[in-house]
């Protein structure tokens, strides 16, 4: 779910999921309209990509099916006409916004800005630490408290030279195809903050009808203006049949960026695309689910009803929509089924309500693929990709029958936990660390892998830190769910050398932490006493099961790190199920525009997945250097990727270093990090000379000789080898 993590808890939500009476509607076209000037590759027409929050392909317990397993609709329109991979993987730090991120725009965290989300951390000029939303529209800037952004001028989306991330509709919108937006992140508006550094005030300026309606009802605004959005095809699209596009702005858009225009949200997109209207008197446009109902928030007011309900027949209505409007290209998100937003708290494998969810989820994409095949638009000319930000590590005990328990269980307190409790460890950070050992003064970004900033952001060698650091180090707590007696709390830890191996050193210097601490995925860190329960106060203990939350992630565990990915559509392979290919998710842009004939004005860090698009819809120059390209994409794969195992032997090393030494005696560690530096040092310098010979050969370009090629793979071999040596030895 979004929830942004710097808390440690979030307020309730309570989501309206009842039927709102029946629409004043016009039926559906049988054929959808089309679009005027969008010319993609391999007969494609339309593009329909949706990304899931934590939907599993992997089974949490194994006596109960996974999420895709109790939606067949979806799992079997994968298996049966295209490609399903269970070897993707996601980024560090794996989370909704990161994931999201780089599957949109091709970049690991380091160069599209999200090296830590949903929420991160930045040290404010004195020292101190401020914190910001990682979900805020693509141009928008740090949270800031001040009008000209003292604290922290940068965009949230940055990446190399502090400039502005590059946006991913782009390509798409230069080619004259509209582009589509439903929840997708950053690509819409994300808030309707009126401060400097608030979305309103970036896209529709101070003053502004939309900006005073945000001053004055903000729930209303969010309704109106968060959630949806079409960014226009060059020449104006589906803008010009209305008077509310807004110029769609991007200074620092590589090859430039102007007279673009998009309408930003549901008071301006639904009028663009539907002819639904709510009944007499009201009258206002509404776009319809998958089940019929109008989309609207809790108070029946048509437009967006919010991230956590953005159910599958809520965003699936709005792409069917859009593509029935002709808007060919749609990027959507759609929130977990594990979450139970009316009673808030989560829901274990098998629950009751957790199944239910499922089943209307598989409904959901049930009617979705007929309307769409009864419009014309089915895997005959469009691309289909779907894939889940990341995985979940399931925090809780075992249920033989789907009954779990949601109860508090105050494990400081010496409580002991049903054998069917769910839940996080909820864990104060400050009573791992002897009291004199604690820095005066420091914060950490609430997580199951917190990244932690210490006041005033001394050097990584400062004897105080080290100290903190070898003390968070050999911690212990009591894990419930892996034994009654205290366990160690870590699993792994990265100070800004680790970070850099991990693409985790952001282009923003601010937001390099002191470090990061990867614990064990049961738990979620804080800096201070948790209640776990809403009352009473009294009740806050520094451990405790929050059966709010049971889906753990940020971590570097497999569970959490691997998903899946599936295409369909033109010039993709059947495969049905595989493992064969390892991947993750900066490679789903690229293989996306290969197949689209389409390209962007930068190198991605992923490549093309060639392994699952048929011979004729890859370049001539992969068809002639194919076995080199793929040794070659293997080997590259394995020392940049975040999950891949150069990432994974170097942050042993990187654990080992930090936990090691005294006050006294420090040696150990600033050997291996020297040597862990500059082994990173070569990593980079060869990645960024594979990146540009798999960028060319698939998507064109000066290419690399064969002999460059076998030459780049054997440096990376080595490399490798130097990695698990780092590891064994350190």
């Amino acid at each position: 779910m979004r929830r942004l993590i710097r808390l440690a808890a979030a307020m309730a939500i309570v989501i309206a999921q009842a039927v709102i009476p029946g629409t004043a509607s016009a039926q559906a076209p049988s054929v959808a309209a089309a679009p005027q000037n969008c010319v993609l590759n391999n007969g494609i027409k339309h593009v329909i990509s949706i990304q899931f929050d934590n939907t599993h392909l992997f089974r949490d317990r194994a006596n109960v099916a996974s999420d895709l397993e109790q939606m067949p609709n979806l799992l079997n329109f994968m298996t049966d006409n295209g490609t399903l991979s269970d070897n993707e993987h996601t980024i560090l730090i794996s989370h909704t916004a990161g994931g999201i991120l780089t599957s949109l725009t091709g970049l690991y965290p380091d160069r599209q800005g999200l090296t830590v989300s949903n929420s991160y951390g930045y040290f404010k000029p004195d020292g101190t630490t401020a914190f910001s939303s990682a979900f805020k529209y693509w141009t928008d800037r740090v949270d800031d408290v001040t009008a000209a952004g003292v604290n922290d001028p940068l965009p949230n989306m940055v990446t190399t030279g502090g400039l502005n991330t590059p946006a991913p509709w782009v390509p798409y919108t230069r080619a004259g195809c509209d582009y589509g937006a439903v929840s997708t992140a950053n690509v819409v508006l994300e808030n309707t903050k009126t401060t400097p550094a608030g979305d309103m005030t970036k896209v529709f300026g101070t003053g502004s009808p939309e900006w005073n309606e945000a001053s004055a009802t903000p729930a209303l605004a969010q309704t109106d203006f968060v959630g949806i959005a079409i960014h226009c095809a060059a020449g104006g699209g589906i803008c010009n049949s209305s008077t509310h596009a807004r110029p769609d702005t991007l200074p620092d858009e590589p090859g430039g960026y102007s007279n673009f225009q998009g309408l930003f949200g549901a008071k301006y997109v639904n009028p663009a695309i539907s002819h639904d209207t709510l009944p007499a008197p009201d009258g206002r446009p509404v776009v319809k689910d998958t089940a019929g109902a109008p989309i609207t928030d809790p108070a029946g007011n048509p437009g967006f009803p919010g991230f956590d309900a953005m159910f599958a027949k809520v965003s699936l209505g709005y792409v069917a929509q859009m593509q029935e409007a002709g808007v060919p290209i749609t990027f959507a998100y759609i929130s977990d089924a594990h979450d139970n937003h009316t009673l808030f708290r989560a829901s274990g494998p098998g629950e009751s309500d957790y199944v239910a969810q499922l089943q209307v989820y598989d409904q959901a994409f049930g009617t979705f693929f007929a309307r769409l095949a009864a419009d014309g638009i089915d895997k005959s000319n469009t691309l289909f990709v779907f894939t889940a930000d990341e995985g979940d590590h399931f925090a809780g005990g075992n249920s033989t029958d789907g009954t779990w328990s949601h109860t508090y269980c105050n494990i400081s307190g010496g409580a002991t936990c049903p054998a069917n409790q769910l839940g996080e460890v909820t864990q104060n950070i400050k009573a791992l660390v002897p009291p004199a050992h604690l820095p005066a003064a420091f914060d950490i970004h609430f997580d199951s892998a917190p990244t932690v900033y210490v006041a005033g952001n001394p050097s990584r060698t400062n004897a105080d830190l080290r100290q903190f650091e070898r003390d968070l180090a050999s911690a212990t707590s009591t894990d419930p769910y892996v034994n009654t007696s205290p366990t160690s709390v870590m699993l792994r830890m990265a100070d800004p050398v680790g970070q850099q191996a991990l693409h985790m050193t952001n282009a923003d210097p601010q937001r390099t932490p002191s470090f990061t601490y990867f614990a064990k995925p049961d738990y979620f860190l804080t800096t201070g006493p948790n209640r776990c329960i809403e009352r009473p106060a009294t009740l806050n203990v520094d451990t405790c099961i929050d059966y709010h939350f049971a889906y753990s992630h940020g971590d570097v565990t497999e569970d959490i790190g691997r998903t899946w990915l599936g295409f369909v559509g033109p010039g993709v392979k059947n495969l049905g199920r595989t493992s064969e290919t390892w991947s993750d998710h900066a490679d789903i842009r690229p293989t996306m525009l290969a197949l689209l004939g389409l390209k962007d004005s930068y190198e991605p860090d992923g490549a093309v997945l060639a392994d699952f698009l048929q011979t004729s819809a890859i370049s001539r120059d992969m068809r002639a250097h194919h076995e080199s390209l793929v040794r070659l994409h293997n080997v590259y794969k394995e020392i940049a990727a975040p999950f891949g195992p150069f990432a994974a032997d170097t942050l042993v090393a990187s654990t080992h270093a930090i936990s090691s030494g005294s006050s006294t005696d420090d040696s150990h560690y600033i050997t291996f990090e020297n040597s862990l530096a500059s082994l990173t040092s070569q990593r980079d310098s060869l990645e960024a000379q594979m990146r540009t010979a798999l960028t060319n050969a698939a998507l064109g370009g000066l290419t690399a000789s064969e002999q460059d090629l076998k030459s780049m793979i054997a440096q990376g071999q080595q490399l490798l080898g130097q990695a698990s040596a780092l590891a064994a030895t350190s």
